[in-house]
């Protein structure tokens, strides 16, 4: 999931000086869950901006916001008021406030900052779980991740900085080799670790990238 965190309000204003009148979008599915981008918090939106004097226009729970086509055809049912609009809100990760961009002339803003790819350990609490580096490890390690769990991204082994199964660089954070090792050992698999593993190859994961499923047919 694409874990996201409302901005400052007073950051928002920013971006709406000289706006007047302004359009609310959210999204159905990741800053929902988040609890910076569903009805509840598109309304509160609302009504904190038409305490600064703002005339907000409408809002729309995009399903999704980063689905071009779908968002395409729900902002239609706004099309007299984006006749009207000085700007639209985005209460989406920066992939959904994109896809309104791509589909409007009028500027839009984002309400969010997008922070990664993560899991949601319970409600209101998130960890960063995916980098989303095009080729994917886990297969071999223990279903940890070391590109994103260790600090340094290390494909062969820890860097040998770790205290009290901490890492150097973050000592609130448990070492990544040290949960691969013993993942890798409750299943028997210790022998993965002798394996060298290629450098990661950068390339694979330069931005921006697209993924086109018809050319796999």
């Amino acid at each position: 999931m694409i874990i996201s965190e409302k901005k400052p309000f007073e950051e928002v204003l920013q971006y709406l000086d000289g706006s007047e009148k302004v359009i609310i979008t959210g999204c159905s599915l990741c800053a929902s869950t988040c609890k910076v981008g569903g009805e509840e918090e598109a309304l509160e939106m609302k009504t904190k901006l038409e305490e600064k004097g703002k005339t907000v226009l409408g809002y729309k729970i995009l399903d999704p916001s980063c689905n071009l086509l779908k968002t395409k055809k729900d902002l239609k049912s706004f099309k007299e008021e984006l006749k009207e609009a000085d700007a639209i809100l985005s209460l989406a990760c920066g992939d959904g406030t994109q896809t309104v961009a791509k589909l409007t002339s009028i500027p839009v803003y984002p309400a969010n900052n997008t922070m990664f790819i993560g899991e949601v350990e319970r409600v209101g609490q998130y960890a960063e779980a995916c980098k989303a580096c095009g080729n994917c490890q886990l297969a071999w390690s223990g279903g940890i991740c070391p590109v994103t769990m260790c600090a340094k991204g290390l494909l062969n082994g820890p860097c040998g900085g770790a205290r009290d199964g901490k890492c150097e660089v973050d000592h609130n954070n448990d070492c990544a080799w040290i949960l691969i090792y013993n993942k890798l050992k409750d299943q028997n698999r210790l022998d993965n670790l002798m394996e060298m593993r290629e450098p990661r190859d950068f390339a694979i994961c330069a931005h921006p990238r697209k993924v086109d499923l018809r050319d796999k047919e």
